[in-house]
């Protein structure tokens, strides 16, 4: 069975005005443009409780450097809009993570 990689990205608007604006670009033009890119299968974004840190996970297939690399390239080629409204300081925090394992209630 193929390891299970995400890529885990905490990220945030730039301040309160930009909020609704960064979470329309996000939902709307980010995670498409993400989806598009070969290997990276599916996506979920999380909001947070207090604070302003979202989080999203880019569920990855393939070998996850590959993927990184094609993200990579869509960021410096244009392929991939940023947005202004995204905070920069300090900038989005991107972690691959491996699935070490899985369990649910129903399992014990």
């Amino acid at each position: 069975m193929p390891k299970r990689t995400i890529l885990h990205v905490e990220s945030g608007p730039a301040g309160p005005d930009v909020a609704d604006e960064y979470n329309r670009w996000y939902d709307e033009v980010h995670i498409p443009e993400m989806l598009a890119i070969e290997g990276v299968v599916a996506a979920r974004r999380y909001a947070p409780l207090d604070g302003d840190t979202y989080v999203a996970h880019y569920e990855i297939e393939g070998d996850p450097k590959d993927v990184m690399k094609r993200l990579q390239d869509a960021a410096r080629d244009g392929t991939m809009h940023l947005s202004d409204t995204a905070r920069k300081d300090p900038p989005a925090r991107m972690l691959l993570m491996e699935l070490v394992a899985e369990r649910d209630a129903a399992s014990g």
